[in-house]
């Protein structure tokens, strides 16, 4: 009996073994190659001059800009954060939470924003069809565009091409974008699922300028 137990426990860490090799092995090529496509979007505009990996799930990497079109961004930085799949239950708990696997780009700005502004993005979906022509004849039914929630007592002037951005096709996958007047001055992350390919960072890194921009627009205007 106990030389079993000696081999089933013996089988059941190499399994843990092979699993959780196997599966650093695939966060560490996926981060990579998030990572290569953020750096190809850049094309020659930025150079990867750090690049570390905390844990098993996330990556950190800074980037070093010089060229004209990337005036905007200081010291920006990239986060990665993927699912825990080297730790079985870890694994499994993210995916009943459903965790999402994100990147967040911080910078600071060219021009510091003069706004403390937060903004998070919520969708509440239905699967369920709702058939109009069924419903009683004193229903109205409407279909409204985004709706802005905020807690912001007044709207400064340099928060309206900031939300218009979001508000566009190429910003509607960002989660979450902060401005500070601290560093970092701009903080975004959007959903991983949402890139693919350079193609798709580079146009993450425009609606980045845009907000960058929009928030900078009334403090270049009033130097």
């Amino acid at each position: 009996m106990g030389r079993l137990f000696l081999i089933d426990l013996l089988a059941s860490l190499v399994l843990l073994g092979g699993w959780y090799v196997i599966w650093l092995r695939y966060n560490r090529r996926k981060g990579a190659q998030v990572l290569r496509w953020m750096e190809l979007a850049c094309v020659e505009n930025a150079s990867q001059v750090e690049c570390e990996w905390s844990g098993h799930n996330r990556l950190q990497a800074r980037l070093h800009t010089s060229k004209p079109q990337f005036h905007w961004f200081e010291n920006p930085r990239v986060t990665i954060r993927l699912l825990p799949r080297p730790i079985p239950l870890r694994w499994l708990l993210g995916i009943w939470k459903k965790q999402k696997e994100t990147l967040t780009f911080e910078t600071d700005l060219g021009l510091t924003p003069g706004m403390n502004l937060e903004i998070m993005r919520h969708r509440w979906v239905t699967h369920k069809h709702i058939n109009t022509k069924t419903l009683a004849k004193n229903w109205t039914v409407s279909r409204p565009g985004p709706v802005v929630l905020t807690t912001r007592t007044h709207w400064n002037q340099e928060l309206t091409p900031v939300v218009n951005t979001l508000m566009t096709s190429r910003g509607h996958n960002l989660l979450s974008v902060r401005f500070r007047s601290q560093s970092p001055n701009l903080s975004a992350t959007i959903d991983l699922d949402a890139l693919s390919d350079e193609q798709t960072a580079a146009s993450f890194l425009g609606v980045l300028r845009e907000l960058a921009a929009g928030a900078s627009a009334r403090q270049s205007h009033d130097s």
